[in-house]
């Protein structure tokens, strides 16, 4: 198994940033993407943003793009989704999640097998 360990999160106001970290203590092979979800309550989870963890080419739902920024520490295995500008809207149970999804469903969360613990973000007004 691939353990990801999460952390940041938290509270904040409109317009803030927050940044969050997930560490994947080992790689299994064929692992080619780590992305982050969200969920809130009554939704869907949604797909935000992934990485491929060998070019470090990143992908971003329009939700979030321009907003939030994917990145890898590769020396510590670690992930990062770095959170601006946050908007109420934002507020969910964010998740990262290590896979290899297809070219056409990157965002996709059934193309990830192993996830994270959840972190909760909330954004007041």
């Amino acid at each position: 198994q691939v353990p990801l360990v999460q952390s940041g999160g938290g509270s904040v106001q409109a317009g803030g940033s927050l940044r969050l970290a997930c560490v994947a203590s080992t790689i299994t092979s064929g692992t080619t993407y780590i992305g982050w979800f969200r969920q809130a309550p009554g939704k869907e989870r949604e797909g935000l943003a992934t990485i491929n963890i060998s070019s470090e080419n990143t992908y971003y739902a329009p939700s979030v793009q321009y907003r939030f920024t994917v990145s890898q520490d590769k020396a510590d295995n670690t992930v990062y989704l770095q959170m601006n500008s946050l908007k109420p809207e934002d507020s969910a149970m964010y998740y990262c999640a290590a896979g290899s999804p297809g070219r056409l469903s990157l965002l996709q969360r059934l193309g990830y097998r192993y996830w994270g613990q959840g972190t909760q973000v909330t954004v007041s007004t």
